[in-house]
């Protein structure tokens, strides 16, 4: 269901984009939001665990995605604009997007004082817990390096969009790994809203 409702950020993405960057979709695209919009509330609705609270904490998910996707593209846009090369390459905007982080997550480290949770929890004497730490941290600065350039050869509607093509593996996995109880309804829902994201990316390709 986390993965049928992040097709609500594609959405956010595109309206933005058309009054931030004044970049209009076509008829298709737009029919393929609406398809989405139908997929999540149907969803919703057959949901056979709905919890109000996570529900609410997934739909502010979107908004922060919908909103950095956006943000970094400006800033893309800007730095083209306002550096002497023209432009920022992806190195330089993945150093400076994680160095931007640290005096947040040191700001909720101290407030929730997760560092004397840490340097107590057993789990960091474990050498198997450093290797997928630093398998998790490689893997990371992949994405990161992968999204901007993505995102400055692209629109932020179109980084969405092939995001959302990953739904399909995702919400299958889900499934089975997790045993996860499914009606028959829930399960006619998450399929639609898996057809509505293969129909969105269509869309934007044709």
């Amino acid at each position: 269901m986390v993965t049928i409702l992040k097709n609500v950020t594609n959405i956010l993405t595109a309206s933005g984009e058309l009054y931030i960057f004044q970049k209009r979709q076509n008829q298709k695209v737009w029919t393929a939001m609406f398809l989405m919009i139908i997929s999540a509330i149907s969803g919703g609705i057959t949901d056979l665990s709905f919890d109000a609270v996570g529900y609410s904490w997934q739909i502010m998910n979107c908004i922060f995605t919908a909103s950095y996707s956006l943000t970094l593209r400006r800033v893309m846009d800007t730095a083209k604009q306002s550096t002497r090369s023209g432009s920022l390459n992806e190195v330089t905007m993945v150093l400076l997007n994680n160095a931007l982080s640290i005096p947040f997550a040191i700001f909720f480290i101290l407030i929730f004082n997760e560092w004397e949770y840490v340097y107590k929890v057993d789990v960091i004497r474990i050498p198997m817990f450093w290797f997928v730490a630093t398998a998790s941290g490689v893997l990371g600065l992949g994405i990161s390096f992968t999204s901007m350039w993505f995102l400055n050869q692209t629109s932020p509607t179109t980084y969405s969009l092939v995001g959302s093509l990953n739904k399909i593996p995702i919400s299958i996995a889900g499934i089975l790994v997790f045993n996860v109880p499914l009606s028959l309804p829930n399960l006619f829902s998450i399929l639609f809203g898996l057809f509505a994201g293969v129909f969105f990316a269509r869309a934007k390709m044709s």
